[in-house]
Order: C-alpha cells, then sequence, then structure tokens
C-alpha cells in the first residue's frame, strides 16, 4: 500500500516562486518527501522522461519547455501515493482542473491556447499516471543514495 511517485515542479513553477506551495500541499496531504532536488534537463534527458511522447506532434514543444529552465523533482511516498498525488495535482489541462487542486489554484490555460500558440501547455508539475511510470521515472530521475527513508507523524499514527 505504501507507494513512490514522481512530481516534478515544471520550470513555470519554479520561475512563478511555487516550489514551497507545491511541496506544502504534498506534506499538508500527510504525504512524505523521500526525495528532492532542483535539475536543469537537457535534450537527451528529456527524450528519456518523455519516451512515450517523442513520436508525437507536440513533442518538440514539450522538450523546450522542460529544457527551458531548472525543475524540481521530488520523490514522493504515502499511501496510495500515485493515485492521491494525482488528486492533488489536478486534471493534466489547467481549464480543466478543479479548485483545490495544484493546477486547479494556479493555472488556467487551455490546450486550444496552447495548440493555437504552438506552444507546450503550462501546467506547473507533472505527476507519474501510474506505478509503472511512477516506478520507471523514479529510477530515471534518483539513484537509491538519493532517497531516504524516515517516518513521519502520520505513519506513526498508522502504524
Amino acid at each position: 500500500m505504501i507507494e513512490a511517485t514522481l512530481v516534478l515542479i515544471k520550470p513555470d513553477g519554479v520561475m512563478r516562486g511555487l516550489i514551497g506551495e507545491i511541496i506544502k500541499r504534498f506534506e499538508q496531504r500527510g504525504l512524505k518527501i523521500a526525495g528532492l532536488k532542483m535539475v536543469r534537463v537537457d535534450e537527451d534527458f528529456a527524450k528519456q522522461h518523455y519516451i512515450e511522447h517523442v513520436d508525437k506532434d507536440f513533442y518538440k514543444s514539450l522538450e523546450e519547455f522542460i529544457t527551458s529552465g531548472p525543475v524540481v523533482a521530488m520523490a514522493i511516498e504515502g499511501v496510495d501515493a500515485v493515485e492521491l498525488v494525482r488528486k492533488v495535482v489536478g486534471a493534466t489541462e489547467p481549464k480543466s482542473a478543479l479548485p483545490g487542486t495544484i493546477r486547479g489554484d494556479y493555472a488556467h490555460v487551455s490546450y486550444a491556447y496552447a495548440d493555437k500558440k504552438k506552444i507546450s501547455i503550462k501546467n506547473l508539475v507533472h505527476a507519474s499516471g501510474n506505478k509503472e511510470d511512477a516506478e520507471r521515472e523514479l529510477n530515471l530521475w534518483f539513484s537509491i543514495e538519493e532517497l531516504h527513508s524516515y517516518p513521519n507523524v502520520h505513519e506513526l499514527h498508522t502504524m
């Protein structure tokens, strides 16, 4: 039941000064930050991360966006973490994200607008889509030495 998943605060979230607010959202839900780092993504690494999208029409704008500035990578742990993180983040299209989610509270752009401008949609964060993606992405972004195990208060109450 305890899972780990990847969350990236994309360049727009970093540039807007939302790192602390985004981390706070996960911690307030009882999730644990097991790994945290800021990195610059290059084109080769972007292709590895977005491997399922490399052959799609929108890939070039996606790559340009993720390489445009620093990214904060987080390994997040908790009960049903993959599903819970996706709920906290909100719908991929910010226009469709519900208020109370990260994207619903801090972004509003639609797919149509991004397509018209030929830009990647600015949606602040990436969250692994499922358990398999989470495992692959965590192994890509973090080494074992960069992940930390410690009890948090929520775990102590569920023991």
